[in-house]
């Protein structure tokens, strides 16, 4: 039986299969989303080609479409940076694309280059569900002084306006927004939504998330965790305005934060525990789930000469107050120089009690592993969890697992297997698990 008639039969059995490889060469940054969506019965996911199995896809920015009944797919490359200025810029994992399913049944992407240029780049599919075909790429620039990247795209159908919070506007480094009322054909600037005092020039690391209505949900930390010892905050937007976590209004977003301690503080950081957000979602009760990571060897150290201890933390917001608890050990840094980059962590939307880690860290037995493997946790109180291992025994590394929205029985999990030398040097392979919840 080939890989095509295997999958759909796993499927249709409602069992575990085996890991697929959906795509031999890409890579994806966290700090965009939705970088996967699945509609109907379509597999659609965004990544930024390093070449290096086929050099001529140096830095492509391409969208794969990957059915999940006959296992057939197709690569579309969004933007190909070889007649660009400076070409090299685009190879890096932070220009990955975001996308988001227009109520007309066409996708939007956008996408921009890693703070280097004013342009957050664009296109709209030609058909409805599809990634195979797309108009011609468009350019949105916010200002001509904008250095932007880390797009994130929401429709609010409330608003009937679609915003992208990105980071960049005015070259300012911080959290920002553009909005449109025609779905993403044309945009408008907003503002900074989170500053940060002038007398520290950082920039604070958001993750959104959304109930597709009327709000949109921001869990941020002060700084790049090298900078500042990171806390984290929670802030949300609705009906024009900015808000604590339980709901009291802080300013308009059009104005902003002054400075990120005007949010609730869920974690609070420390030269021994330092955070950076790394998985986000609101969950269909009304309740919160925020994955972060925790580096706890910092301490007196300069940067780039820690970050052998990190630790992953699960905070939940409860319609009242967030609870917040250390889960599981994530192991040394990726790589050296940067001392915070782990394999990371993904929420499932649909079964909160489902959490996916990569670590090397076994976090049942404690013991180290050779490689960084990909886990499951089950929790019935958002505090204890029972592990157990996705894969095993594998030669190379699995990081950076990221689960789509897909309501039903069904779950997807993809992440990236491989080596990562830097975020614009890496040999990944992106590989996809399809589950009974």
């Amino acid at each position: 039986m080939n890989r095509r008639n295997f999958l759909a039969s796993a499927l249709a059995a409602r069992v575990t299969p085996a890991p697929v490889v959906l795509l031999e060469d890409g890579g994806w940054c966290w700090f965009e989303d939705e970088r996967a969506l699945i509609i109907g019965d379509e597999l659609i996911f965004g990544t930024v080609a390093a070449g290096h199995k086929d050099l001529a896809i140096t830095g492509h920015i391409r969208v794969t479409q990957y059915n999940l009944q006959s296992g057939a797919s197709s690569t579309f490359t969004l933007h190909d940076p070889a007649k660009d200025e400076n070409p090299k810029q685009w190879t890096d994992d932070h220009n990955s694309p975001a996308f988001l399913l227009r109520p007309d049944g066409k996708l939007l992407t956008t996408y921009a280059r890693h703070g280097t240029r004013n342009e957050i780049h664009y296109r709209i599919s030609t058909g409805k569900g599809s990634a195979a075909r797309w108009e011609p790429e468009r350019i949105f620039i916010p200002s001509q002084k904008s250095r932007v990247t880390y797009s994130n795209l929401f429709y609010l159908s409330k608003e009937r306006r679609v915003y992208d919070f990105y980071r960049g506007f005015d070259n300012f480094f911080k959290p920002s927004y553009a909005w449109s009322d025609d779905l993403g054909n044309t945009w408008k600037p907003g503002g900074i939504v989170i500053d940060v005092p002038l007398e520290f020039r950082h920039r604070p690391y958001a993750k959104y998330c959304s109930n597709n209505t009327d709000t949109i949900h921001i869990a941020y930390t002060e700084g790049h965790p090298q900078n500042f010892d990171n806390s984290i905050y929670h802030v949300f937007y609705r009906n024009g305005q900015l808000h604590r976590s339980d709901g009291t209004v802080i300013r308009s977003l059009q104005q902003g934060l002054r400075s990120p301690d005007e949010g609730t503080r869920i974690f609070q950081g420390a030269p021994d525990a330092v955070a950076w957000t790394t998985d986000f979602h609101t969950l269909s009760n009304g309740e919160l789930l925020l994955v972060y990571t925790v580096q706890k060897d910092g301490a007196g150290k300069a940067p780039r000469q820690a970050g052998f201890d990190h630790r992953f933390r699960l905070a939940r917001w409860d319609g009242r107050a967030w609870h917040d608890h250390e889960i599981a050990r994530a192991g040394t840094r990726l790589y050296p120089g940067e001392d915070d980059y782990t394999g990371l962590a993904a929420i499932d939307p649909h079964d909160p009690r489902t959490l996916f880690i990569s670590t090397h860290i076994d976090p049942a037995s404690g013991a180290a592993l050779a490689h960084r493997e990909i886990f499951r946790g089950r929790t019935q109180d958002f505090v204890r969890f029972n592990w157990t291992p996705v894969t095993a025994n594998s030669n190379a590394d699995n990081v950076r697992p990221l689960i789509p929205i897909w309501p039903g029985r069904k779950r997807a999990v993809l992440w990236l297997r491989g080596k990562m030398r830097a975020y614009t040097d890496y040999s990944f392979e992106v590989v996809g698990l399809f589950e009974d919840r």
